[in-house]
């Protein structure tokens, strides 16, 4: 690889570009942005120092992606409209590749640039609109526009392979797909430059040492400064990445630009006291967390006005993270990816599962506290939708910045206007749980169903199908374990016409012999026609008198009226009992029958081990009683939670 060297225009110093594909190099010495032409170098001016960021890369570091070699050249530091900076690392490929890799708020961003598609017109900028599809990019992909924006060049280091000028601003869209794809049109030439890539890693990028040696020993650590209206002390709990600060001692709002403060205004005295102490730290499952925010929200609601706080936690090795605080509920919030949610007209789907809509509102900012990583003041205004699918809420803020008139793009006929969508992911957090994590005490109870609370009770439908399947087992073992039924009587039986309606025919049969341990059952079979016949019957132990009496009524009815065919009863009927001891038995049986003038003609017969489900049934009964009881109170839980919503409509039980 070929190294022009020259000396910079500017100061005089000696610059290097190494790339034969940089435009730009930044002089050590004098920080001049060093643009070589066909015929010379030029200076493009002084950039602004690097703000540290925490940054956990550097120039010089190397990886692979895809199995293909780079080393990071350059970086570009740009100014956010909203407040912050995001960083735009310059990648070489050992086989020629151009690669950026964006890091803003922890997360990296690795894209390519591409031609624009033959044939195809990308929408301008002052035609985008949030949420809406890019179709006809290269690589076939289609992006959701999930930001707009005006971003301004303000540091830089190492080399640079486009023409970076010192304050010069464009228009750009970031666009978001599904499974990470990320992608960003730059405004800044027409028709705009076109970057896709995907969301990564520092493990996918195979960078496993960051930061340079000399950059190990500093510790991003708190800073202390001082109120610029009252001078009291005040501290700086992630210095690298905020945007604004309320100071503790006077309730000023701060400005702080690139490390230094200055005075906003002064904020009422907040209409709300932090539950959690901004400074307090928690251990969560993804790591400590810091509280180093807080603010007040309210939406306004058939005229009623909800308010709710929300804490922002930070990690420099995790970044920003909410804790969110509502009716004495509580949530852990993170972002996902807006390409990565699928949403209609009242659901939203990700990673497989269905939310309902629950709540479209406008949210306002009430109050703020502590430290954040953008612009944020009371009076700030965001559209809110929330989808819930219990444990878990789906969060979609919308928000617009509109553009002054000084920075309106040349050329346009109508006011831009930039904004930006975010979706979050709320995991319902029980108060105890909250306690647990930060080791305090006492924190209020709720006394209302959170719109993500699971149903606490859910357990039971658990337990209740692992014994249901328990007594299915047993009784179908049980059932196999004691063999096929078996006839030990049988016998048709002829009753004598009785002397008046009320007499009565005794029958005796022969004995018999009953196995032990196994259920009775004694059918009877009559052939009556629009009559009945009525027994008495008992099994008596031939040896020790022990007597079992059963009833069996038969009765068969039918006829035809107007016109239509009807019949009930029938002519067999049984009857069960229990396993009765081991002997000989006799049966005895007294009858009567309406038509008691004439014989009846019986065929009886006698069983045993009998499959028989009266029991089985009983016993499922009596397993399904304390479910059923949660099932009723289960409804009215959700029916709870879904009173709250302007949507309602949540009888469902779905909080799997």
């Amino acid at each position: 690889m070929s190294v022009l060297q020259a000396q910079c225009p500017a100061c005089g110093g000696p610059v290097e570009f190494k790339s034969g594909q940089s435009v730009v190099v930044i002089c050590g010495y004098c920080r001049s942005a060093v643009a070589r032409t066909d015929r010379e170098l030029k200076d493009l001016g002084k950039v602004a120092e690097l703000v540290e960021t925490g940054s956990p890369l550097d120039i010089g570091l190397r990886g692979t992606w895809r199995g293909v070699s780079f080393e990071l050249t350059g970086r570009a530091q740009l100014d956010h409209e909203m407040g912050g900076q995001w960083d735009e690392w310059y990648a070489t490929f050992s086989n020629g590749w151009l690669g950026w890799l964006a890091e803003a708020q922890g997360r990296f961003y690795l894209t390519f640039q591409y031609p624009a598609t033959e044939g195809v017109q990308l929408p301008s900028f002052d035609h985008l609109q949030l949420g809406q599809t890019v179709q006809g990019l290269p690589q076939q992909a289609t992006l959701m526009v999930a930001e707009t924006g005006r971003a301004t060049a303000r540091g830089a280091k190492g080399e640079i392979p486009y023409l970076l000028t010192p304050g010069e601003t464009y228009y750009y869209a970031d666009l978001s797909g599904p499974n990470g794809v990320f992608g960003t049109l730059d405004y800044n030439e027409s028709p705009p430059l076109i970057f896709l890539g995907n969301q990564v890693t520092l493990a996918d990028l195979g960078i496993t040492t960051t930061r340079a040696p000399e950059r190990e020993q500093r510790q991003v650590g708190a800073a202390q400064l001082n109120c610029p209206k009252c001078a009291g002390p005040l501290e700086l709990r992630a210095p690298d990445k905020t945007e604004r600060v309320t100071c503790p001692n006077c309730n000023s709002l701060l400005d702080v630009n690139r490390g230094q403060l200055s005075f906003l205004k002064a904020l009422k005295k907040p209409s709300f006291d932090p539950i959690i102490p901004i400074g307090s730290s928690g251990q969560f499952p993804e790591g400590k967390m810091t509280v180093i925010g807080a603010m007040q929200r309210s939406v306004m609601i058939e005229g009623i006005q909800y308010f709710w706080s929300e804490y922002l936690l930070y990690n420099p090795q995790i970044g920003f993270r909410w804790l969110v605080h509502s009716d004495n509920h509580w949530n852990y919030v993170q972002a996902v990816a807006p390409g990565d949610v699928f949403e209609s007209a009242k659901t939203a789907s990700f990673r497989s599962k269905n939310f309902k809509i629950f709540q479209d509102a406008q949210a306002i900012v009430e109050s703020v506290l502590g430290e954040f990583y953008w612009k944020v003041e009371a009076g700030e205004l965001v559209r809110g939708l929330d989808y819930v699918h219990p444990p878990e809420m789906l969060s979609k803020e919308v928000s617009f910045v509109p553009v002054s008139d000084d920075q309106q793009a040349p050329n346009k006929k109508k006011k831009l206007t930039t904004g930006e969508i975010n979706w979050s992911l709320g995991t319902y957090m029980p108060v105890a749980e909250v306690e647990r994590t930060f080791a305090v005490g006492g924190l209020p109870r709720p006394s209302t169903v959170a719109p993500n609370q699971p149903y606490p009770h859910k357990w039971i439908y658990k337990y209740w199908l692992m014994f249901l399947g328990v007594a299915i087992f047993a009784g179908l073992a049980v059932f196999i374990a004691s063999g096929s039924k078996r006839e030990v009587f049988s016998q048709s039986i002829t009753l004598s016409p009785l002397p008046n309606p009320d007499g009565t025919h005794v029958f005796f049969s022969e004995p018999f012999e009953f196995a032990g341990r196994s259920n009775i059952r004694i059918t009877a079979e009559s052939q009556v026609d629009n009559s009945w016949v009525s027994l008495e019957g008992d099994l008596i132990n031939d040896e020790t008198g022990l007597v079992q009496s059963f009833p069996i009524d038969i009765s068969y009815y039918y006829g035809v009226d107007g016109g239509e065919s009807w019949s009930e009863g029938g002519r067999t009927d049984s009857a069960y009992t229990s396993a009765l001891p081991a002997g000989r038995y006799i049966l005895r049986l007294e009858g009567q029958w309406e038509k008691w003038q004439q014989p009846a003609f019986l065929t009886v017969k006698i069983e045993q081990n009998v499959a028989y489900g009266f029991n089985f049934l009983f016993a499922l009964i009596a397993l399904s009683i304390v479910p059923a009881i949660m099932l009723i109170y289960h409804i009215s839980f959700e029916r709870r939670r879904w009173s709250e919503s302007m949507f309602g409509g949540g009888d469902d039980s779905d909080d799997d």
